[in-house]
């Protein structure tokens, strides 16, 4: 495929005085061993060329190009979101908030109140999570509220859509009286680009995001957005959305088209810059644990009959792994609940295909060990567990000890890859280390805290395996105003000191996209 042509390059930039934290390393920083590489607690000089760092020394010759103070900050590899649908967390921005709420008519009173004041051609609202509920919503009630406005509400999870009969008519869906879920709403939710928006709107949107990873200290993404993001981010580049390193998602609706157009995983998506790269296959195995359709081996123990819900059937999933790897596409297989987890890897060891298990929210003991010894990583999100607690105790109190754990893959030996869900929570890396150093919220203890996770190990799992920044490190950076890795006498110290972190700088490919210093 002959790329298309990007407009980032590299540049050069000297920054003084920076003390690097140590990634990848347990416990304090390593001593000095009278190498030219000085100790890292020093504060040192870190010279920046073509993209990678040139030289680190207690001080540099001013080499004529741009100096940034860091004035002993603290200096991490720049920081990753493993996954990311960014078109939706850019639009709930602009979004109707229906999180927090606690039951449809509540939801129903925000809507209404909504559309006294919302000018956009389609009310779009965000959050609401009714696995609690005692009464489930229903098309009449948004229809009592909204006349002829198209209303269109999707759950906190993004696993099923709430419209109204306008919404729904517009979209060609058949009359019905509840919420969409899982294989009846994905196709309506990949579809929902086709009402009517405000363009201006959603561009503002985007940049907006893209700032604000920038500020996180976030400098790259696993986009799994629906639809072509190996077509879209080179156009979002042209328009001059960038500042962002992107691997891009592709669903099965478009592998054909990938496939066709010689795309493998790690290819470049523009000529001259490495910032937009073909991501996996993302292939949605199983559904959640708010919309009881998360695949189990068990039931669910408030509901007797129900295990869940498998998307797609094991020797399907097969067939796909399969005809990605022999394409040369990584694969990102969705799987939440411990039967959908245990079928994926029945399909990356019968086909040999490289990548991931996104989410991996439980998992069968005997299935860590497997885990280890297939080239998978586990692909996790560990804010979720903040809203996923009480809900948990509800649908799986018999097997909640084997949610989110996180300690159980890392001891096992499976990688852990970090990130967000976004908007399923915020892009906000900080928030994912603190939950996973802390395993609760709110002034509670921390829940299942054998399965924490240091520090070290959740800021290693959010840095795409950078290591310590050291010569010869690609010039992705953050800057930042303390060391989050300062001993803590408690998880709950040591998380609060992770969460309250600052991002002064943040860089990219040698470019400074974030500078709060001045």
């Amino acid at each position: 495929m002959a790329a298309t042509r990007g407009l980032t390059g590299s540049a050069q930039l000297l920054l003084r005085g920076a003390r690097r934290v140590p990634v990848g390393v347990a416990g304090p920083p390593r001593p000095h061993t009278g190498s030219a590489d000085p100790p890292l607690a020093d504060p040192v000089d870190i010279l920046v060329q073509g993209g990678r760092i040139v030289a680190i020394a207690p001080e540099l010759p001013d080499p004529g190009i741009p100096v940034v103070a860091a004035e002993g900050r603290w200096l991490l590899p720049g920081l990753w979101d493993h996954h990311v649908h960014l078109s939706q967390w850019a639009r709930t921005l602009t979004w109707l908030d229906v999180s927090g709420t606690s039951s449809p008519s509540e939801v129903v009173s925000r809507v209404a109140a909504a559309l006294t004041t919302s000018s956009e051609p389609v009310l779009t609202g965000y959050g609401f999570r009714s696995a609690a509920w005692s009464l489930q919503p229903t098309v009449a009630e948004l229809d009592a509220v909204s006349g002829d406005r198209p209303v269109v509400l999707i759950s906190g999870d993004g696993h099923n859509g709430w419209l109204n009969s306008v919404a729904l008519a517009m979209l060609g869906v058949p009359v019905r009286s509840g919420a969409l879920d899982e294989l009846d709403w994905f196709p309506v939710f990949a579809r929902l680009e086709e009402l009517p928006r405000d363009k201006a709107v959603d561009e503002a949107a985007y940049r907006e995001a893209v700032r604000r990873a920038g500020a996180c200290g976030v400098v790259g993404i696993t986009d799994m957005e629906f639809g072509r993001g190996y077509l879209d981010w080179p156009e979002r580049a042209v328009r001059g959305i960038g500042g962002l390193r992107v691997r891009t998602a592709t669903y099965r609706e478009s592998l054909d088209d990938v496939i066709a157009r010689g795309l493998r995983t790690g290819d470049r998506l523009l000529e001259d810059s490495g910032l937009l790269t073909m991501g996996p296959l993302k292939i949605i195995s199983d559904g959640s644990l708010n919309t009881r359709t998360a695949y189990c081996c068990e039931p669910y123990v408030d509901q007797p009959t129900n295990r869940g819900k498998l998307n797609v059937h094991p020797a399907e999933l097969q067939e796909l792994l399969a005809e990605a790897t022999a394409h040369g596409l990584e694969v990102a297989v969705h799987a939440i609940g411990d039967a959908a987890v245990g079928s994926a890897l029945d399909a990356f060891a019968a086909t040999g295909a490289r990548g991931s298990i996104e989410h991996a929210q439980l998992v069968a003991t005997s299935d860590l060990s497997r885990m280890a010894r297939l080239p998978v990583i586990a692909s996790v999100q560990p804010a979720h567990l903040l809203d996923d607690r009480d809900v948990t105790s509800i649908c799986w109190p018999d097997r909640a000890q084997r949610c989110f754990p996180l300690r159980s893959l890392l001891t096992a030996g499976v990688p852990l890859a970090m990130g967000s869900d976004a908007p399923v929570a915020r892009l906000d890396p900080w928030l994912a280390m603190a939950a996973a150093v802390h395993r609760s919220g709110d002034d509670r203890s921390a829940w299942n805290p054998a399965e924490a996770l240091t520090p070290a190990e959740a800021l290693a799992a959010s840095t795409c395996a950078a290591g310590t920044v050291a010569v010869g490190s690609r010039a992705d950076l953050v800057l930042v105003d303390h060391d989050p890795l300062a001993p803590a006498d408690n998880t709950a110290i040591a998380a609060a000191q992770v969460r309250r972190t600052q991002v002064s700088l943040t860089v990219v490919d040698g470019v400074i996209v974030h500078d709060v210093r001045n």
